[in-house]
């Protein structure tokens, strides 16, 4: 008995260990026009083991690419197609650079720095006032899906001044939105109420 293991490994393995073998028997026939017939079946097999690939639109060119790359580029047959180069095939794209942001707290994020950096902007009245309540609002939302504790009021005033230097500052006689208005309900309590 033969296992998968002491066989060859498959290149692409969705198509199966019997394309392989009719790849490798195609590249193993000396006349180029029956090289040529044997690839064309072996890609119709191809688009019949692996029917999602026609939602490409281009797919045929996606089937020979995969011919090709199975046979690890040495099939010798007249394609519609030309023959990938291994390079552009094995190319990895360049790596991109993940953002890194300066946040005093993380839990509000690098969003809430720039609404704050806005609302900065403002002058100073009853809409820079409302606007202040309101990010204080959404830092205590924010802070309790973090945190999961009960957290005061006085802490949000406090960091919203921190973290807009001076600039935001909530009214000593201000309440924010109780804990049950900012922590959003799960599916459950939903349904009981229903």
């Amino acid at each position: 008995m033969e296992y998968n293991t002491e066989r060859p490994a498959l290149i692409i393995s969705e198509y199966g260990r019997n394309i392989q073998k009719m790849i490798d028997y195609a590249m193993s026939l000396e006349n180029r026009e029956e090289r040529t017939k044997i690839a064309n079946s072996i890609v119709n097999a191809m688009a019949i083991l692996n029917p999602q690939i026609k939602d490409y639109t281009d797919f045929k060119l996606k089937l020979w690419d995969h011919l090709y790359i199975m046979s690890d580029y040495k099939l010798d047959c007249d394609s519609p197609y030309p023959m990938p180069s291994p390079e552009v095939v094995n190319h990895k794209p360049e790596k991109v650079p993940y953002p890194t942001y300066n946040v005093k707290f993380k839990h509000y994020g690098n969003s809430i720095m720039k609404v704050i950096e806005e609302a900065k902007k403002i002058e100073n009245g009853p809409a820079k006032d409302n606007l202040a309540v309101l990010i204080a609002n959404f830092m205590k939302q924010s802070y309790m899906n973090y945190n999961r504790d009960n957290v005061n009021d006085d802490v949000i005033f406090e960091q919203l001044k921190r973290l807009s230097e001076g600039e935001l500052v909530v009214k000593e006689d201000t309440r924010l939105k109780a804990v049950l208005e900012v922590r959003p309900q799960s599916n459950n309590s939903k349904n009981k109420k229903k």
